[in-house]
């Protein structure tokens, strides 16, 4: 089937079925309906990196293995984050700009100046916070109800957490997970047709007035362990409201990286666990296993799909000429399923071994900064599920996002039962 735009639509086509040129994974109902596992088992076999002509998001290189994907992680100087490290060309209208989508020094100074909010020490203080909550909202749980767990516990979880790091009225918490979404549901920036233009600038708008008017509380006020109250009284990031789009973008960037890893990984660990009962009941009889299937979890759901580089001077990989200026889009849930690095990795597994050696969290300069944060978080939330229940039950299907970069879940309906 072709679009108005005459391209082939690859949800309605054998993986196997068509020339390897027509294959274009950046189609973001791929991911809404989970269909894209054939194209990436393809690509990784028979043309790991990949060149896509005339895509829905232009022509870009696919890398699609672990090893590929990790050496331009690694290689900086040549696999530039800038101007944008989406699919998408930047936004004309939101033009972020971030740390992650800078290139050093600059990268380094406005990452630093946030690095010690997930600094052990800090995770320490945070675990009981954590504990605690999370205990809350899982007793507050209707036992034997069907109930979105997305709303209940992903989300609900995560604008908690995300209200303590920033320091972040409370009672105001849903709005972050609100930002987070129109950030990363707007059309060009992951093919969504989740919000409006319109609805997303002015709710962008909203994210920046209600930070800047807290960035001015805390500037004016002692140092705080809060995101905000680092950045306002760094040195080195203290001017960064001379700079809105800037400003906004780091923003937007600590707002997503704080809720989507751990938001879409505690729907997709139900998820798999439903999906593999033998590995649920290997939980149950030994719950010593559930910090390595956190990180089983974080692989097997792969939260963020893809990231974009963009070529800095001709070069080579997998024996493929790829010239300056190219964009290179790196597949982590590609990756993720390499066959030759992951042991049959189509399997959930509580108990894999080497179960953290996985791209979720990428490698150099842009590995995630909260890693373990987000593995701690995950932890505490299903230490404290298996005290409470014997079965988390899904009972409807998944509403996933429509999105070729954050892999996550717009609603589960599921039950929970306690152990008889």
């Amino acid at each position: 089937m072709l679009d108005s735009a005459n391209r082939l639509r690859m949800i309605d086509v054998d993986p196997y079925g068509i020339p390897l040129e027509k294959i274009d994974v950046s189609q973001a109902d791929l991911y809404e309906h989970d269909a894209h596992w054939g194209f990436f088992e393809r690509l990784r076999r028979e043309d790991p990196v990949h060149y896509c002509k005339d895509g829905d998001f232009g022509s870009f290189w696919s890398v699609t293995k672990f090893n590929d994907i990790a050496q331009v992680e690694k290689n900086h100087q040549i696999f530039s984050s800038e101007p944008t490290i989406t699919i998408s060309e930047p936004q004309e209208e939101v033009p972020f700009q971030s740390f992650i989508q800078m290139d050093p020094p600059k990268h380094d100074v406005q990452r630093a100046a946030v690095q010690p909010v997930v600094a052990p020490t800090n995770l320490a203080k945070l675990e009981p916070i954590i504990r605690e909550r999370a205990g809350k909202i899982l007793d507050e749980l209707p036992v034997g109800e069907t109930f979105d767990l997305v709303d209940r516990v992903s989300v609900e979880l995560t604008c908690q957490m995300l209200a303590t790091l920033f320091d972040f009225p409370f009672e105001e918490r849903r709005k972050l997970a609100y930002w987070s979404d129109i950030a990363t549901g707007g059309p060009e920036l992951a093919g969504s047709d989740f919000v409006s233009e319109e609805e997303r600038t002015k709710g962008l708008g909203e994210c920046v007035q209600a930070f800047t008017e807290l960035w001015h509380q805390r500037l004016n006020g002692p140092p705080g362990n809060d995101m905000i109250s680092m950045l306002a009284h760094s040195e080195k990031t203290r001017d960064m409201l001379s700079s809105p789009m800037e400003f906004l973008g780091n923003l937007i960037l600590l707002i997503v990286g704080g809720n989507d890893t751990t938001r879409n990984s505690i729907s997709g660990g139900v998820l798999a666990l439903n999906q593999s009962p033998g590995e649920y009941q290997k939980l149950r009889q030994d719950p010593s296993l559930i910090p390595n299937m956190v990180s089983e979890i974080i692989r097997w759901q792969t939260p963020v799909s893809s990231m974009s580089r963009r070529v800095k001077e001709d070069t080579e990989l997998h024996g493929k000429r790829i010239r300056k200026g190219d964009k290179v889009v790196m597949w982590y849930v590609s990756g993720n399923r390499d066959e030759e690095i992951i042991d049959d990795p189509m399997s959930f597994r509580v108990d894999r071994k080497g179960a953290r050696h996985h791209l979720s969290f990428g490698f150099g300069i842009h590995r995630c900064m909260g890693n373990r944060l987000a593995e701690m978080q995950l932890r505490i939330v299903w230490e404290e599920l298996m005290k409470r229940f014997h079965t988390v039950e899904v009972v409807g299907p998944a509403v996933r996002n429509r999105s070729n970069m954050i892999r996550g879940y717009r609603s589960l309906p599921v039950q929970v039962h306690r152990a008889h």
